[in-house]
């Protein structure tokens, strides 16, 4: 199979959409065309996922260096890690 270089269609929109389209092709010098394609492109991009979150580091201690909470016993350390409750 081909790839399609360009293909033809019918769309139907809004009368008043359209009047406001035909009005801005003309004060911009641009087709009906070329304002559809942009219109259709900005969507596809809004619809890409934004960057992926990525939590900041906040480990304990020095990297590499003794973790200071492994010396805790379980209770110890359930007390760090609720405040002493």
């Amino acid at each position: 199979m081909g790839n399609i270089l360009a293909m033809k269609t019918t769309v139907e929109i809004d009368d008043a959409l359209i009047v406001r389209v035909r009005k801005h092709a003309r004060r911009t010098g641009r087709t009906m065309r070329s304002l559809v394609e942009e219109g259709l492109r900005r969507c596809l991009e809004a619809e890409r996922p934004a960057k992926r979150y990525e939590l900041p580091d906040l480990s304990v201690g020095n990297t590499g260096g003794l973790n200071p909470l492994e010396a805790l016993s379980w209770q110890d350390l359930r007390d760090e890690i609720y405040g002493g409750r």
